[in-house]
């Protein structure tokens, strides 16, 4: 099969999973506070669904507290095999997941490579379907053949990264934004695999190849519903002590409505809704000033808080400069 049949369309976001030693909190973040429906839990894992999905977030016990790895639907095996012979072509390193680890995040099987910053990718076709009836204080989420939500990454090597989502999954680029943030600028670019605005978001600061950001992943994103979705879920974590990193507010590019809440791990998480799709036929990549329209403000705006938030966001950009970033393009 040819590694020039277009993939874009067959590809989506899947599943997500993160590592923590915070089991119980992340329970209650994303059942209690995000609304999400509690699939599984044990001493080991909690797993939660979305949709007919058997699992959409798990969060595995481990001291990484960032993603561990993101898993990319293909809409069947032809696809897949397009993206395992470009994988080949560069020799990228392949490797089977093993038939426990598939079953703990709800498909047949599962491939995974190592991705840009080392973030494994996941790629599979047959997710698991669960029966039992979803049980969440959200109405529902978006998912569908768009996939689930998406995931934002900072880099500083940001052509590489963005051509190992281009070069393998034929992701296009939607838009970008130019933000000011903790005392720096942040070049933002939003990549899509289908109609869904964008599945991967890339930030790099302008002018210094360094990375203000611990975690791989800067913050992974959930779609719901509706705008009272939004609504309920941001009063819930905030009652529930979960500090909310950005309130409510409007993107200039996709229009999506949402918060920022940061996660039991430290990273963030966004629940909005609303967000356009892509209409293909006329759609042109724009470039935005902020990322924000509206809202999105600190939840302590403080000057003393945002000189510490800009304090260790430089330290951590230089502590970056004694390591490597991996990339494997």
């Amino acid at each position: 099969m040819s590694q020039h049949k277009d993939l874009f369309g067959a590809v989506s976001l899947g599943y997500i999973v993160v590592e923590s030693r915070r089991l119980e909190r992340w329970q209650v973040f994303l059942k209690d506070g995000l609304g999400l429906h509690l699939a599984a839990s044990d001493a080991s894992s909690v797993a939660f669904r979305m949709d007919s999905h058997a699992r959409r977030l798990v969060v595995q016990h481990g001291p990484a507290e960032d993603v561990a790895a993101i898993g990319l639907q293909l809409r069947d095996e032809a696809a897949l095999q397009v993206v395992l012979e470009r994988l080949k072509v560069r020799r990228i390193a392949i490797e089977d997941g093993g038939e426990a680890e598939a079953a703990r995040r709800g498909v047949a099987r599962f491939l995974r490579v190592k991705g840009p910053k080392g973030l494994p990718v996941e790629l599979y076709v047959d997710a698991l379907t669960g029966a039992e009836p979803l049980d969440m204080l959200a109405s529902g989420f978006v998912t569908g053949a768009g996939g689930m939500g998406h995931v934002a990454m900072t880099t500083r090597l940001p052509e590489a990264a963005r051509n190992f989502w281009q070069e393998i999954f034929d992701a296009r680029l939607s838009d970008e934004i130019v933000e000011r943030m903790a005392g720096v600028t942040l070049d933002i670019g939003f990549l899509r695999f289908n109609e869904r605005h964008h599945s991967i978001a890339l930030a790099t600061v302008r002018g210094l190849k360094l990375d203000p950001i611990r975690a791989r992943v800067q913050h992974f994103n959930l779609l719901a519903a509706s705008l009272d979705d939004v609504a309920q879920a941001f009063r819930r974590c905030k009652a529930l002590g979960f500090e909310i990193a950005h309130e409510i507010g409007q993107h200039p590019n996709d229009k999506e409505v949402s918060f920022y809440a940061l996660s039991p791990s430290g990273f963030e998480v966004e629940l909005g809704c609303n967000a356009l799709t892509v209409d293909e036929a006329g759609w042109r990549p724009t470039s935005y000033q902020g990322i924000s329209l509206w809202g999105h403000r600190p939840q302590n705006a403080s000057a003393f808080n945002r000189l510490a938030i800009d304090a260790g966001n430089f330290r951590r950009g230089l502590l970056s400069l004694l390591r490597p970033e991996y990339s494997p393009i």
